[in-house]
C-alpha cells in the first residue's frame, strides 16, 4: 500500500514538473514566422526586401539583455524592423526591457515604431518617445516616411494607437481622421504604401485606403489558441476573435497580426508561443 502511494506521488510530481516546463516554453520560446507577400505595385529594387515585425513586448525579458530577441532577428537579416506597439506595460511600467532591446537592433537594420494602447495608458509616453528618438527609433506619430533604393520608393504610414484620446468619438472614426491625415502628407499615390497600426480588429477600415501591407499587433494570439479553432479571446475582438495571428486578404490589401512577444493581464499562453514575424516582400512585375 505504502508503495503504490509513493508511485501515486511520484507520477504527481512528474506530472507537475511536466507542466510547469510546458508553461515555461510556451511563455519564452520564440517561433519565428515566416510570410511572402507578392505585389505588382512593389518596385523591382525592392524585390526580396524583408522586414522583422515585433510587437507587444510588454516589458518581458528573453535572455541577458535580450540575447535570445536579437539572435533570432538577426539570423533573419532584415533589411527593416517595425515594433507594433505595447513596447511597455502599464500595470508595471519597466522600460528598460525594451529599451536595451531597440538599443541593439537599431544596429542591425533601421527600426520604424509605433504607440499601442499601453504607452498611453501608462501616462509617461512623453519620456518613453524622448528616449526612444535618442537611441535612433524613428518614431511615427500620425507620419509618413519614404525608403528609397536606387530612386525606387516605398512609403510607411505610421499611426497613434487611438486610446490616447480623451474625444467622444469612437476608435474607428479617431484612427479613420489618422489616416486620412497621414495620406495626405503622401506624394505619389501609387507607391508601394505600407502602414503600421496596433489594432488589427479595424482591418476593413485599412484595407478601405488601399495599403498593400499593414502590419498590426494587440490580440496577442488569442492568447490561448485551440487547435484547428484559432484564438480564443482577444482586446476588443472578445471569445473567438477574427484576427489573431498570421495573414489576412482584402483584395490588393494583406494585414499581418503579430502574436506578441509578452503578456499583460493574462500571464500566460498555451499553444500560442512569443513570436517574431519576418515577411519578405516579392515584385511580380
Amino acid at each position: 500500500m505504502k508503495r503504490k502511494t509513493k508511485k501515486i506521488w511520484l507520477y504527481c510530481l512528474i506530472g507537475m514538473m511536466l507542466l510547469v516546463y510546458f508553461f515555461y516554453f510556451q511563455n519564452n520560446s520564440i517561433v519565428t514566422s515566416n510570410y511572402t507577400i507578392s505585389s505588382d505595385v512593389l518596385p523591382q529594387n525592392f524585390n526580396g526586401y524583408k522586414i522583422v515585425q515585433l510587437s507587444d513586448l510588454h516589458n518581458k525579458t528573453f535572455g541577458k539583455d535580450q540575447s535570445n530577441i536579437i539572435e533570432k532577428v538577426k539570423k533573419s537579416s532584415p533589411d527593416l524592423i517595425v515594433i507594433t506597439g505595447d513596447l511597455i506595460d502599464s500595470n508595471r511600467y519597466d522600460e528598460q526591457p525594451g529599451l536595451i532591446l531597440l538599443e541593439s537592433l537599431v544596429h542591425i537594420a533601421p527600426v520604424y515604431y509605433v504607440t499601442g494602447n499601453h504607452e498611453w495608458w501608462s501616462g509617461k509616453f512623453d519620456i518613453l518617445e524622448s528616449k526612444l528618438h535618442r537611441i535612433g527609433v524613428h518614431v511615427m506619430r500620425n507620419t509618413v516616411e519614404e525608403i528609397t533604393i536606387d530612386n525606387e520608393i516605398i512609403q510607411i504610414v505610421g499611426i497613434d494607437d487611438p486610446v490616447n484620446e480623451k474625444e467622444f468619438n469612437t476608435e474607428r472614426t479617431i484612427t479613420e481622421e489618422r489616416i486620412t491625415n497621414s495620406i495626405e502628407k503622401i506624394e505619389g499615390k501609387d507607391h508601394f504604401k505600407m502602414l503600421l497600426s496596433h489594432r488589427p480588429e479595424l482591418f476593413s477600415l485599412y484595407s478601405e485606403y488601399g495599403f498593400n501591407v499593414i502590419f498590426s499587433g494587440h490580440a496577442h494570439g488569442g492568447q490561448f489558441r485551440i487547435p484547428f479553432l484559432g484564438g480564443l479571446i482577444a482586446p476588443n475582438q472578445g471569445l473567438f476573435p477574427t484576427y489573431t495571428s498570421g495573414m489576412y486578404k482584402s483584395e490588393n490589401t494583406t494585414m499581418i497580426v503579430s502574436r506578441g512577444l509578452g503578456n499583460s493581464i493574462i500571464p500566460l499562453r498555451v499553444f500560442n508561443r512569443p513570436e517574431i514575424v519576418a515577411v519578405t516582400l516579392k515584385s511580380v512585375k
